[in-house]
């Protein structure tokens, strides 16, 4: 019941069908206040004898007797209709200002939170987030327009915001390993450094990374595009992951690392639909950050098992720990963010896209991604794909 008076055309039509019921009956009381005045006034002009013949009729409930009709006729003066004709101009004089005035409040209590959105749109237009439209006491739909607009202009601003940031991300990402290059080849230009191997392996390494840089965008911008090409087929995940750890073996033993894997007993267990080369993909980012990141835990814990979700829905869940220090308090709220890093740390390794290229793949396989803490006190990344 609450719910559907709060509705804006349930509520508008109530503020209608009141404001034509006191309309009338301001009307009618108008009607009544006029008809009174006049009888009062036709009455006080009779005489004493007809005064009291008149009241004898009332009494006996004979107002409209032939009699009564006699005296109204022989003794009213000036046109019975042209009375009711101004008893009805008096009552529509008291009737529009009140009808006019509920009308613009209802039309203002309308409009009020629609210009508050115009405003602030043509704000937003101009570049200018920071303006949020107002409810004004706005309930129902009006209230749940404003909310969502309200929430439309803060992933706006978020947008903008993670767009500059990851255009000034970029442009540093970019100008550190040219400037590397362009230092050494005016070096070797110049002969203040002799040609060698070495020299050409520094060269190659800083073109390698511009190169995966460039690589991982094209990767995260045509996925989060919705553009990205899936060759999804049934695999079983637990096999995969097996081969990806297999690669991952010489890096591991280097790092000192220590490897806890844990899967299903059955192959077909671990079975979703999926593309094998972008899964290799993922599983790599999350594999090759805990080996750069967390190396100093000198343990790594990979399982794979079956889940449900609040829907009832069968799933397959791929959980990766370390035993590291864990995601920084400030990466924790957006470890997703495209070249998200501590406050004061230099990257060491990598484009700094690696866990956004990880969240945009595994969405656009239908899967979702999500991080903890391992049960060492190091960072957990929880990734579930529906069960094939």
């Amino acid at each position: 019941m609450a719910r559907g008076l709060s509705r804006i055309w349930v509520r508008f039509g109530l503020w209608i069908t009141a404001t034509i019921i006191c309309t009338i009956a301001l009307l009618s009381v108008g009607v009544w206040a006029f008809s009174s005045i006049k009888y009062y006034q036709f009455y006080n002009t009779l005489p004493e004898n007809v005064r009291a013949e008149l009241d004898e009729l009332s009494d006996r409930n004979l107002e409209d007797s032939p009699r009564a009709m006699q005296i109204y006729g022989q003794y009213r003066r000036g046109d019975l209709y042209v009375g009711e004709q101004l008893s009805l101009y008096i009552g529509l004089l008291v009737c529009l200002p009140f009808g006019l005035t509920v009308g613009f409040l209802v039309s203002r209590y309308i409009t009020r939170p629609l210009a508050s959105i115009v405003e602030v749109a043509q704000r937003v237009e101009t570049g200018d987030f920071s303006v949020r439209a107002v409810a004004d006491g706005a309930h129902g739909e009006l209230g749940e327009v404003v909310h969502t607009f309200n929430k439309m202009v803060d992933s706006l601003q978020e947008l903008e915001a993670e767009r500059l940031a990851t255009a000034a991300s970029i442009s540093h990402e970019l100008r550190t390993p040219l400037a590397v290059l362009k230092a050494h080849l005016h070096a070797v230009c110049d002969g203040v450094i002799e040609p060698s191997d070495a020299e050409f392996h520094t060269l190659l390494a800083q073109t390698e990374h511009l190169g995966r840089l460039v690589d991982d965008l094209h990767t995260l911008s045509i996925a989060e595009a919705g553009q990205l090409s899936l060759q999804k087929q049934r695999l079983s995940l637990g096999t995969l992951v097996s081969d990806v750890l297999s690669q991952f073996q010489p890096q591991l033993q280097a790092a000192g690392m220590q490897l806890e894997l844990s899967l299903p007993a059955m192959d077909e267990e671990s079975d979703i639909r999926a593309d094998p080369d972008r899964m290799r993909q993922i599983i790599s980012n999350l594999v090759g950050n805990a080996i750069r990141h967390a190396g100093n835990g000198h343990w790594l814990g990979v399982s794979i098992q079956a889940s449900v979700n609040d829907q009832g829905e069968p799933g397959v869940e791929l959980q990766i720990d370390d035993a590291g220090p864990g995601l920084p308090a400030e990466l924790k709220a957006h470890p997703f963010q495209r070249f998200a890093q501590a406050p004061g740390k230099r990257r060491r390794e990598g484009s700094g896209l690696g866990l956004s290229i990880v969240r945009a793949l595994t969405e656009s396989q239908g899967g979702e991604v999500r991080t903890g803490t391992s049960p060492r006190g190091g960072s957990r990344f929880t990734l579930r794909f529906a069960r094939a």
